[in-house]
């Protein structure tokens, strides 16, 4: 009885055609791996420049803001427009570079309503209205315009306002939720 039909000749053959199949197969699952890494590099990287080019535009929009109120309220002038864009222009630009339509859309909002704050008030371009009142009023719009941007940051950045419920095992290995909404003698998995 033959214990294979292949000839014994051809038995190197064959084991050299497994052994490459198998390197290719390696080859295939480490470049898998790599890809995957680098996409999650990636994200993460994408994640972390928005969130710094995000934060640090809307703290100076806030400076902005309390040095506006801080002067209309002791009855100074406020700053000059070029102070206020020299100090706002390299933390927007790169909000403009990174940031999605809804979230630049927004932060551009918030600049505009400041960057009128920071102009002369002119008393002809409201009619009726004092410059001291239209210029409450408008710096009374800042923050409702600045929360529309914060939540544009959060939609786009994926934040939540909640944090996720903490996960704990149990003794038999399955994954518990600790919220303590939920009851503690249900398992989720």
């Amino acid at each position: 009885m033959r214990v294979s039909q292949i000839p014994w000749w051809g038995l190197p053959l064959v084991a050299a055609v497994f052994a490459l199949a198998g390197a290719a197969a390696v080859r295939y699952v480490a470049a898998r791996d790599n890809l995957l890494l680098s996409r999650r590099r990636r994200t993460r990287r994408w994640y972390e420049e928005r969130k710094e080019a995000y934060v640090t535009l809307l703290a100076g929009f806030e400076r902005a803001t309390v040095r506006l109120r801080a002067t209309f309220e002791a009855g100074e002038k406020p700053p000059t427009l070029l102070a206020y864009v020299d100090e706002i222009g390299p933390a927007l630009m790169p909000v403009r570079l990174l940031a999605s339509g809804p979230v630049r859309s927004a932060a551009l909002a918030v600049h505009l309503q400041l960057e009128r704050l920071h102009g002369q008030m002119n008393p002809a371009a409201v009619s009726g209205v004092r410059p001291e009142t239209h210029f409450r009023e408008l710096l009374a719009q800042v923050p409702l315009v600045m929360q529309q941007f914060e939540a544009a940051v959060r939609e786009e950045l994926g934040i939540e306002e909640k944090p996720p419920a903490a996960l704990a095992h149990t003794s038999n290995g399955k994954i518990r939720r600790k919220d303590p909404i939920s009851r503690p003698d249900v398992e989720h998995r």
